[in-house]
């Protein structure tokens, strides 16, 4: 008998639904439950041939238990290791490597030093940075959040340097990055299930959580079916590259071309009161029949993780694609390929069509170990981060080195990806290390944009 395990927190709807689905296919020689952990011994195999992850991004004991359980041989969805090691900031590198439009981005030091840290830890920093060159290539209004972050947290909305400066005294120890504004005609979340099941949700972040999905997208017609397929194309592009097999992909769309905004998203919202009822549904069955298809292919005692192309070709030696000159003309978005055929009963690749959600049936929740994630702060009306938290009323929503010579100074440009080798220049005569107390300051006196 395999069994196929999920590791959850406070969320209700989702598990009891996954499991209960699971288990009434009668798929002889499997069957679901929620996760029960007694020990975790090393190197130890576990009960489970497959886990879906709902919540060790917010308990590290989790993580921990997870990485130990795929050493041993549990298919665990998400790779634990590559969760770990993912990050909103090469996200959009790698778009960029693979073809697809994102916004500007620029990475920012944090403005308090990280602890255990001194002004010698910065000695390759330079003071100031090229601020000019880093606001003219992103433009503002921009935003400006976490590198790693999520659930709308610290994100600001930012209008100019000075406004910059002055929300980035509140961001402490985080690393930012600063991302430009797209203002949007459309705006999209794709549920990507098994790196080949795509959903297409129009979504109005800008709305209550609760009417987030209760939305329809202005194009139509032919232009309308194109984008579509671009973004389902790109959707997949994605999940391939990362490894993803449980993801939610969110584009903003400006001018006919669809700008992945987040797609880091590896324990996204499927709660049936905040993606609507016919959403769940699709997510549950998509989600079923995924980890259904990975107990039957799983191999005990060898490693039955999904990697995703980014790794697999840096193991093997295989050149990364050549970064787009620049992003499609507004006239001809990528031509998209075929996504595979979906798994028995499984959902294609479709649309999401508003309508009313009915109200939900009483859910009775699996027992699993307790958690307490982390309370996700309120959106701001913006075009960048991810998923909803669950409201209290059932919504109207939608389908659809100590002595080291320092280096020269770095180039003060943020232009397109370099993909072709950079010549290392001869090192200069040693520079007497900054005096500033800080990682990131408001531009030096003697520079050109001073700080009002």
């Amino acid at each position: 008998m395999k069994k196929i395990g999920i590791l959850f927190g406070m969320e209700n709807t989702f598990p009891n639904a996954f499991i209960e689905r699971i288990n009434s296919k009668g798929v002889d020689g499997i069957v679901a439950e929620a996760v029960t952990i007694d020990k975790v011994i090393q190197a130890e195999a576990n009960e489970y041939a497959v886990i879906i992850d709902r919540i060790s991004q917010d308990v590290p004991f989790y993580r921990s238990y997870l990485k130990n359980a795929a050493l041993a041989g549990t298919a665990v969805i998400n790779n634990p290791f590559w969760w770990s090691a993912d990050e909103k900031f090469f996200n959009n590198a790698l778009a960029e490597k693979l073809g697809i439009p994102v916004p500007k981005t620029a990475l920012l030091p944090s403005k308090q030093r990280p602890t255990n840290t001194s002004e010698t830890s910065f000695r390759n920093l330079a003071f100031p940075m090229a601020w000019e060159e880093i606001f003219q290539y992103v433009g503002f209004p921009a935003y400006m959040k976490p590198h790693d972050g999520g659930g709308w947290k610290s994100v600001y909305r930012v209008v100019n340097p000075q406004d910059m400066w002055i929300k980035h005294e509140e961001t402490g120890q985080l690393v930012m990055m600063l991302q430009e504004e797209i203002v949007f005609d459309d705006y999209v979340r794709c549920y990507c299930i098994g790196q080949k099941d795509v959903l297409v949700m129009p979504y109005e972040p800008r709305n209550p959580h609760h009417l987030r999905y209760a939305a329809d997208l202005k194009a139509q017609g032919e232009e309308r079916e194109k984008l579509l397929e671009t973004i389902k194309d790109y959707t997949l592009k994605l999940n391939i590259a990362l490894g993803y097999d449980f993801n939610t992909v969110e584009f903003a769309v400006r001018d006919g071309i669809p700008y992945a905004i987040d797609f880091c998203n590896p324990a996204p919202d499927a709660d049936i009161y905040s993606v609507g009822r016919d959403n769940f549904e699709w997510v549950v069955e998509a989600a079923a029949n995924m980890a259904i298809e990975r107990a039957k292919t799983h191999i005990p005692g060898q490693i039955n993780l999904t990697w995703g192309t980014f790794v697999n070709q840096a193991v093997n030696g295989v050149p990364a694609s050549p970064a787009a000159a620049s992003a499609p003309a507004p006239a001809k978005p990528a031509e998209p390929t075929k996504a595979k055929a979906a798994p028995s009963k499984a959902p294609k690749a479709t649309l999401a069509k508003p309508a009313k959600t009915p109200e939900a049936p009483p859910v009775k929740p699996p027992k699993a170990p307790k958690a307490t994630p982390t309370e996700p702060a309120k959106a701001p009306q913006a075009t960048t981060e991810k998923r909803a938290k669950a409201p209290e009323t059932t919504p109207s929503a939608t389908e659809v080195k100590v002595k080291a010579v320092p280096p020269k100074k770095p180039a003060k440009s943020l232009g397109a990806i370099v993909t072709e080798p950079i010549a290392v220049a001869e090192p200069a005569e040693p520079k007497v290390p900054t005096t500033r107390a800080a990682a990131t300051k408001a531009p030096a006196k003697n520079s050109k944009l001073k700080k009002s």
